[in-house]
């Protein structure tokens, strides 16, 4: 428990520090994305420790960065105590280096050694500190990009704040390293006129079934593109790299074995006009935690129990259930912009850019209450706001895809671009099982409610901009199965990703509805998510859904 918590403590520290990471990313290109990468790749470890988090962490790694440390963090989820993790970050820095087709010093392959290193000589926490600190000071040292660009490698800073929470956590007497900021010094910021390139390279993450056939040494494969990491799982291959010709990489792999997932971003320089905060109502379906890991903020409702309001990212959803199923009164109630977000509390300053998607101003205000406090508090225009006539999953599937896209773009004008194309592919499909809820709050009459459930009419609905559009009605569970595969089958399965969202019934949607939908759409990157209590309040317990869109 003390490691598991020592780890969420520390992925929490590398989230809060992303954006920082992000604006020194150099190198092996200069795309920014570092801090982003880290957070999706690492996010299981706030799951604990174990064989199962390690397989985890082969799924979710992406990117450079991400690949690198999702080897290193494989071996060290395997210590089952803190006596082991001397032994356990020595194989994950070994793992690490060999992962990776040209290892670099100067990069966080040098922390993990660093780290290794300390542990293993039982250094007390100021020597190992010192240690770490040298292996991130040495990249602009060995490294040319780094060097001209004048700052610490990305990967390795990112690694350093990591691992010095992780060791705060776990030493027993208070102990506190200098800020980063002294650390690092001018060594955190690009060097004026900096001006960087990626060329034409395009940055692709496979896996990569190969059977009964051997499999490839990292060797074998380095004359495939540049930046290659490569992890081995049973018969399965996860393969990063950076190519100029996808099209002839993903025939080349072809012959190798059977892809089984593939995505594929073309590299784009860092952002020129400063990073972009993303800002997202919680009625959005997304957790806590997968919002963070895409650096998204949400922007929270109250749900209220009698007459005490609880922020709704707060609440535990099982309690808010159970006590809608014994007839309890549970509402949402809005709460005014400046108590739900600091963002909310100073005016805009700086050269970031916030970006509020809001949800549609069919369901709540938030869109005029926002735009009124722009108005106010926004003479530079650093504010943007969007309604964006979404709710629930189909407001989470387009504030996903935005982050995820937004590590990209060179501009917050590429980015709204985007938000209004996503606003008009995304959908959703909601499944109510019982209408009495609904009746309960007043959504539709209680003569209508109580014939409905009588007649066990279970409607489809998807919210959509003008409000809720029915879509269909069926009298039970396998009917509304038959409803999500007449829907999701035609699909372009292309960079398609998913939210599946559970009330209270995760258990039966994992074990019926995930594996519909994977044999439906196998190549789909498919999140379980839990409805929003905002939309679960009123629409009751029993109440799944399904919303999709496409990367861009």
């Amino acid at each position: 428990m003390q490691l598991t918590a020592a780890l969420s403590r520390a992925y929490a520290a590398l989230v809060e520090q992303s954006e920082l990471i992000d604006s020194i990313n150099v190198f092996p290109v200069a795309d920014g994305d570092t801090g982003a990468n880290l957070r999706v790749s690492l996010a299981p470890l706030c799951q604990g420790t174990g064989e199962p988090v390690a397989r985890q962490l082969l799924l979710s790694a992406t990117g450079n960065s991400g690949n690198i440390a999702a080897a290193f963090f494989r071996c060290l989820v395997l210590a089952a105590d803190r006596d082991q993790l001397a032994q356990a970050a020595a194989r994950g820095s070994e793992q690490a280096d060999r992962a990776v087709a040209d290892p670099q010093a100067g990069t966080m392959l040098s922390v993990f050694s660093a780290l290794a290193g300390g542990l293993g000589q039982d250094a007390d926490m100021c020597m190992l500190e010192q240690q770490l600190r040298q292996a991130v000071l040495s990249g602009p040292q060995l490294l040319p990009q780094l060097h001209r660009a004048q700052v610490v490698d990305a990967g390795a800073l990112a690694m350093y704040i990591f691992f010095i929470a992780f060791l705060q956590h776990l030493e027993e007497n208070p102990w506190q390293p200098p800020p980063i900021r002294q650390l690092f010094g001018d060594q955190l910021a690009l060097k004026a006129g900096y001006q960087p390139s990626t060329g034409r390279l395009h940055c692709v993450d496979v896996m990569l079934d190969t059977g009964r056939a051997p499999v490839p040494e990292v060797d074998g494969l380095s004359e495939l593109g540049e930046s290659l990491v490569v992890a081995v799982d049973n018969n399965r291959l996860k393969i990063h790299i950076h190519t100029d010709e996808p099209a002839r990489l993903r025939s080349r792999l072809s012959s190798l074995g059977e892809i089984v997932n593939w995505t594929d971003e073309k590299i784009t320089p860092l952002s020129q006009d400063g990073p972009i905060r993303l800002l997202l109502d919680a009625a959005g379906s997304l957790s806590p935690a997968l919002a963070a890991e895409n650096g998204i903020s949400l922007v929270a409702n109250s749900i209220v129990v009698g007459d005490k309001p609880t922020m709704e990212t707060d609440c535990n959803g099982d309690e808010i259930y159970s006590l809608l199923r014994r007839g309890i009164r549970v509402r949402t109630a809005r709460v005014p912009l400046e108590k739900r977000h600091s963002f909310f509390t100073t005016p805009v300053s700086g050269p970031a850019t916030t970006l509020y998607l809001c949800v549609g101003s069919a369901y709540t205000s938030n869109f005029a209450a926002a735009t009124a406090w722009k108005e106010r508090y926004d003479p530079n225009g650093r504010f943007l706001v969007v309604d964006t006539g979404a709710a629930s999953g189909r407001l989470g599937i387009i504030g996903l895809l935005t982050a995820r896209y937004a590590r990209r773009a060179t501009g917050s004008g590429q980015i709204l671009t985007v938000v209004q194309h996503l606003m008009r592919t995304c959908g959703e499909l909601v499944f109510i099982d019982e209408l009495k809820y609904l009746a309960r709050g007043g959504r539709i009459s209680r003569a209508g409610g109580f014939f409905g459930d009588l007649l066990h009419v279970k409607p489809v609905i998807s919210p959509e901009a003008a409000g809720v559009r029915k879509c269909g009605v069926v009298r039970n569970q396998a009917g509304q199965l038959a409803v999500l595969r007449q829907r999701l089958q035609p699909l372009e399965p292309q960079n398609l990703v998913l939210l599946l969202e559970y009330s209270d019934n995760r258990a039966w949607l994992e074990k019926t509805v995930l594996p519909l939908v994977q044999r439906l759409q196998p190549m789909a990157a498919i999140h379980i998510v839990p409805l929003s209590l905002t939309s679960g309040v009123h629409m009751g317990p029993g109440t799944w859904g399904i919303a999709w869109g496409h990367a861009m």
